[in-house]
């Protein structure tokens, strides 16, 4: 009987937390794809991206959104539209990014491709603020 509470209990804790999901290298999808947990995508995606968990293209893996949101993003591969993420975007090297990226901190590593838009709040350093805009602080 202890052994059988144990395992409902176990069942309900994982239903409980939403799982990562692959999408492999082999694969190929066209559509929505939406989520509570985190995504990897090693094969293709076309079509809207929504995921309240992170999403990661992995090296070799592509997606071609006009919309892209996750709290997360990481891309090593490539993709084209525009992303919208609660935490941060990180764009690693060698990948490929075309279209505008919103975060609430962005990176983009040398050696990556990124052509587009980049909107993300940040504090100057003082030595780049405007005369007069420190002091108001």
């Amino acid at each position: 009987m202890a052994q059988a509470r144990s395992l409902r209990d176990m069942s309900s804790s994982r239903s409980s937390v939403a799982a990562a999901a692959t999408i492999g290298a082999s694969t190929r999808i066209r559509g929505r794809v939406s989520g509570e947990g985190d995504l990897s995508i090693e094969g293709s995606v076309e079509g809207a991206i929504t995921l309240r968990g992170d999403l990661d293209v992995a090296e070799g893996g592509s997606a071609i959104s006009e919309a892209v949101e996750a709290n997360n993003v990481t891309i090593a591969g490539t993709l084209e539209g525009d992303v919208t993420a609660q935490g941060a975007v990180r764009v690693a090297s060698g990948a490929r990014v075309r279209g505008s990226l919103r975060g609430a901190s962005i990176s983009i590593e040398d050696g990556a491709r990124f052509s587009g838009r980049i909107d993300c709040d940040f504090d100057l350093p003082a030595e780049l603020e405007p005369r007069g805009a420190a002091k108001g602080r």
